[in-house]
């Protein structure tokens, strides 16, 4: 599939998140957004892919909520790795982790389908293809120009 290393990191990864979103405007296109996704990438514990040359290619962020629930708080690929099973990789190494530390409930919250951003219909697809359904719909949390979704899915441990 690919060659790439998938690890568990404790914080760290605020300089490599900032470079994965700059070169993700339609996703990550708000610069107060992006200082707190790289922010949280520096404190919490996250999942990362990284190339054969160093590289960091993708990550996703996990904030813990209780014993029994966690969110991935950011999830992001870089362009060229898009449709290569790398979010995928990401999303099943934190379930992974998760699982195995008592998480029984998975959760992320994206752009609404009430909105017609094309990028955020691909990001919902992803996130059902990779077992989330759509929990509740939050048309205010964000702001009414960017209604929230939140979608769940339940580990397996």
């Amino acid at each position: 599939m690919f060659d790439l290393t998938i690890s568990i990191r404790d914080g760290g990864l605020g300089a490599a998140c900032a470079s994965v979103l700059d070169g993700l405007p339609e996703w990550f296109g708000i610069p107060e957004a992006n200082a707190d996704y790289s922010e949280a990438a520096e404190r919490e514990r996250g999942v990362v892919a990284i190339d054969a040359e160093g590289v960091v290619v993708g990550l996703c962020t996990i904030v813990r909520h209780s014993p029994a629930s966690a969110e991935i708080h950011l999830l992001a690929v870089r362009r060229p790795w898009h449709r290569r099973g790398v979010g995928s990789a990401l999303v099943d190494s934190a379930e992974a982790h998760l699982a195995a530390d008592g998480v029984r409930f998975l959760q992320v919250k994206t752009l609404s389908s009430a909105s017609p951003d094309e990028n955020y219909a691909r990001t919902r697809r992803f996130y059902e293809g990779v077992g989330f359904v759509v929990l509740e719909e939050f048309p205010e949390l964000w702001d009414p120009s960017n209604p929230a979704v939140q979608m769940i899915k339940a580990l397996s441990g």
